[in-house]
């Protein structure tokens, strides 16, 4: 037996949550299903999503369920979409945002490399139906890199999403060994500064970290370090937890003393908004992170 082997056998205690139940669950599950849609609560097997259905929160996945990268890291599938899209997903989007009677909003995307512009005309109109057929909603984007196109990004920003983010996912000396040989630490920073001067309204900017990969907490405050040299304003970490034998293991499972440690940090050096935990994903508490960033509490 290897030294690693009981990592992927038992989880520390903070690491364990309750099996989704409840009726506004199903009801959240079942009309996801009835509209064709996929959210990354599913997709990703995030441990929070009992929690977040419940209290009629999702994170809708759009341009489809397959990504052209390959992250070692993601339980999304990977493939070759050859420039399918849903034409019907924007409006999809919007009416469910109206059923669950969202006022604030997760909008996610799998990596569409086969599409010229990545998929940026449709996320804008995904952006656009959600703003119109739900007045006063906050959107918060959770996207690709684009490969660094400034004309993607612009795309994008017409449709003034209140918050986007990019996940650098790991520190720099990982990022070769966890991300598809696509994406870039340095890119996914670069492309969050741009997305700072090239909106023409004040947009929140956005990032988070997975922990347990190998890396090193100086490693990790370096990394926030940079993403304020950056004009990073919000930032998640959270423990990473491996899909599937066939993904990335686990090095370790970080402490939530470490954790508090990283958030506290993260505050200190001046993000507006930063939460720490094992359990804590990019989309964790969205709605609670924006206000506590603005000051403005959404009714």
């Amino acid at each position: 037996m290897s030294d690693q082997e009981p990592l992927h056998i038992g989880k520390p205690a903070w690491l364990k949550t309750p099996i989704p139940s409840g009726a506004t669950y199903f009801n959240v599950k079942r009309d996801l299903r009835d509209r064709k849609l996929f959210t990354v609560c599913e997709e990703a097997k995030c441990p929070n999503i009992a929690q977040c259905w419940n209290t009629n929160t999702a994170t809708f996945m759009v341009l489809g369920d397959t990504c052209t990268r390959g992250c070692r890291f993601c339980n999304v599938k990977t493939g070759n979409p050859n420039g399918w899209l849903d034409l019907a997903e924007p409006a999809q989007v919007a009416e469910s945002a109206r059923v669950m009677k969202l006022k604030y909003v997760v909008i996610t995307m799998v990596d569409r490399d086969d599409l010229d512009d990545g998929g940026a005309a449709h996320v804008k109109t995904v952006v656009q139906a959600v703003h119109e057929g739900n007045p006063g909603i906050k959107i918060e984007l959770l996207a690709g890199d684009f490969r660094g196109s400034d004309a993607a990004l612009m795309t994008i920003l017409s449709s003034t999403p209140e918050v986007y983010a990019h996940n650098i996912e790991t520190i720099e000396r990982l990022t070769p060994r966890v991300r598809d040989a696509r994406a870039g630490y340095r890119q996914s920073l670069a492309v969050l500064r741009r997305v700072k001067e090239l909106a023409p309204y004040p947009v929140l900017t956005k990032s988070a970290m997975m922990l347990g990969l190998g890396e090193e907490i100086v490693e990790v405050e370096a990394a926030l370090r940079d993403m304020r040299d950056h004009d990073i304003d919000l930032v998640t970490i959270g423990q990473y937890m491996r899909p599937s034998k066939k993904h990335l293991s686990i090095k370790r499972w970080v402490t939530p003393e470490e954790f508090d440690h990283l958030g506290a940090y993260a505050k200190s050096i001046g993000f507006k908004a930063a939460v720490s935990g094992p359990l804590v994903r990019s989309s964790f508490r969205a709605r609670e992170f924006y206000e506590e960033a603005t000051g403005i509490k959404i009714l």
